[in-house]
């Protein structure tokens, strides 16, 4: 199970990877497209504006890093030999829990009581 395991969080690092580079680089894109334009688009009616895009694409950006972050510290959990062992009480995170959410923490009752 744990090589499954491995392989997913594998996966989903190339997936979370992936995502950051193509934001960074669309982000890139339109600050050089918004650096060659007035800041006053909220005006213009073709589509989307610069600044909600720009929002919109930070927001994807960051969600992609939190999820490549938390990949990677489920892997050297894993490494570490503690993956599967909830950081709050102790005991094994249920299979079931890691199949779902593979970079998980903490156990269920430990996520609730968190807030996590």
């Amino acid at each position: 199970m744990t090589t499954d395991l491995r392989t997913l969080l594998t996966d989903l690092r190339a997936q979370a990877q992936a995502r950051v580079a193509s934001t960074s680089a669309v982000l890139a894109e339109l600050t050089h497209d918004r650096a060659g334009s007035n800041d006053d688009d909220e005006h213009d009616p073709e589509g989307v504006t610069l600044s909600s895009e720009w929002s919109r694409l930070t927001g994807l950006a960051e969600a992609a890093a939190s999820e490549l972050h938390q990949v990677d510290d489920a892997l050297a959990r894993m490494d570490a030999g503690t993956y599967g062992v909830c950081a709050n009480c102790g005991r094994p995170i249920p299979a079931e829990r890691l199949a779902v959410r593979p970079f998980a923490e903490y156990c269920v009752a430990c996520a609730e009581k968190l807030g996590r």
